[in-house]
Formats: C-alpha cells, sequence, structure tokens
C-alpha cells in the first residue's frame, strides 16, 4: 500500500474518532500519540481549546526518559505518569482518544490441563497440544502499546 494511502487512511480514521470524542473542563480528552521514537499524552478542554496537563517521553520531569522509547515498557510508564499529572491538576475522569490507532490486546489461551490447575491428561503434566508450557489461570493479556498505555493510566486511578 503505498504511503499517501496509508496517510489518508490514518487521518479518516482519527477524524471518525474526534467525530464522536469531546473533552470538557471537568472530563477532558485524553489524547495520545505515538510517533517512531515518542510517546505524547495530553489532557485537552475542547470547550475552552486549552491542553490542561501534559506528559511524554521527552519532558524533563520524566525519569529515566533517556532510556524510554515508543514501545510498551515505556507506554506503561508513562500512562502512570500521564495519571498522576493528571490527578495533580484536579482531573480524575477522562475520554480516551486513541486518534486513530489501533486499540489491541490479546486474551492469554488456557487448555483444559490450565483451567483445572495443571492436572489434565497423564505424561503431559500442564503442557499445550503444541508441548508448550500453558499459562494457566496466572496468565496476563498481552496489550499493545495503546493499551498499555490506558491500563497503566486506570491503575494510576483515572476513571475512563
Amino acid at each position: 500500500m503505498r504511503t499517501e494511502t496509508k496517510q489518508r487512511l490514518a487521518q479518516s480514521r482519527h477524524w471518525r474518532v474526534r467525530k464522536k470524542v469531546c473533552g470538557t473542563k471537568e472530563r477532558p480528552r485524553m489524547s495520545v500519540c505515538f510517533t517512531n521514537e515518542h510517546i505524547y499524552v495530553q489532557f485537552i478542554d475542547d470547550e475552552a481549546g486549552r491542553t490542561l496537563a501534559s506528559a511524554s517521553t521527552r519532558s524533563k520531569v520524566t525519569p529515566d526518559r533517556d532510556k524510554l522509547a515508543a514501545n510498551v515498557t515505556s507506554a506503561k510508564t508513562i500512562g502512570t505518569l500521564a495519571a498522576k499529572t493528571a490527578m495533580d491538576k484536579g482531573i480524575k475522569q477522562v475520554v480516551f482518544d486513541r486518534g486513530g490507532a489501533r486499540y489491541h490486546w490479546s486474551k492469554p489461551k488456557v487448555s483444559k490441563e490450565g483451567k483445572e490447575g495443571k492436572e489434565g491428561k497423564e505424561g503431559k503434566e500442564g503442557k499445550g497440544k503444541e508441548g508448550k508450557e500453558d499459562k494457566g489461570k496466572d496468565a496476563k493479556p498481552v496489550y499493545g502499546k495503546l493499551a498499555a498505555l490506558a491500563a497503566a493510566a486506570r491503575e494510576a486511578g483515572l476513571q475512563f
């Protein structure tokens, strides 16, 4: 697919999301932008046209900002930092704006042996079909960058 086509489709996805999402002073829009190198989060009051708070991998208040990049682990860090910044400004509820990016995560597959506490068929000892180790009940979902950032912000106390 041509670059111009990808950019046009991304722009139309962004417009489609923005048509439905609007922030107020009590419940601002949490806008997230991922570039190839950095992550930016802004809390925006659309009625007044102002940015109320922000956090990014480039800001000077970010701890270990030299080690952060646009990946899942950095997204978790920035999500927590953005939530703390918003809470300091008095923001408790936000409207999440994914900005045309894909919000995805995958639920781990649990086999029958994993559901039974890894006490399934004899000889396999808690292994799945391919003989790989099962994750069992303790398995955590695998998040994409956007979903990881949102999950970290929720854990830090923001309500969506």
